[in-house]
């Protein structure tokens, strides 16, 4: 059972994000944040492709990273921090269209590690297609661990 640590993880979140400058600097937004669980949209623009106007494997990859990350970082306590232990992309078809949509969410909670899921949607019109699948553990990190 996913349970968060901190029952303020939406607010928490939202000052986080306040202070996220990558984010803003590729334009990416999550507007669904609720406990083990994220949403975001990013426009696409010539900064997120690459050759054949392709969305570069980078950014798919960021935003899988992205919403799997917030999405563990909703269930752990206000002391504590998540980073990326280990991310595998898949991907599964060519990102073309006008936007992005991503999705995080954790598979199952641990108390060091949170064991997520991602996924990256292309949409082009009415047509939405899966471009990624990513798995990711995600590594809690306690105040102690700040001190070294």
């Amino acid at each position: 059972m996913i349970k968060t640590l901190n029952q303020e993880y939406k607010s928490r979140v939202e000052q986080y994000l306040k202070r996220q400058h990558f984010m803003r600097h590729i334009d990416f937004s999550l507007d669904v944040i609720e406990e083990g669980r994220t949403e975001g949209w990013l426009n696409i623009e010539e900064i997120h492709k690459q050759q054949k106007g392709l969305v570069h494997g980078g950014v798919i990859a960021t935003l899988a990273d992205i919403t799997a990350g917030f999405a563990a970082y909703t269930l752990v306590s206000e002391d504590q921090h998540v980073v990326t232990g280990e991310i595998k992309v898949s991907y599964l078809n060519p990102g073309i269209g006008q936007k992005l949509h991503a999705k995080g969410w954790v598979l199952k909670q641990g108390r060091k590690m949170n064991f997520c899921e991602a996924e990256v949607w292309c949409i082009n019109g009415e047509t939405r297609t899966l471009i990624a699948k990513a798995t990711t553990t995600m590594v809690t990190i306690f105040p102690e661990d700040m001190q070294r």
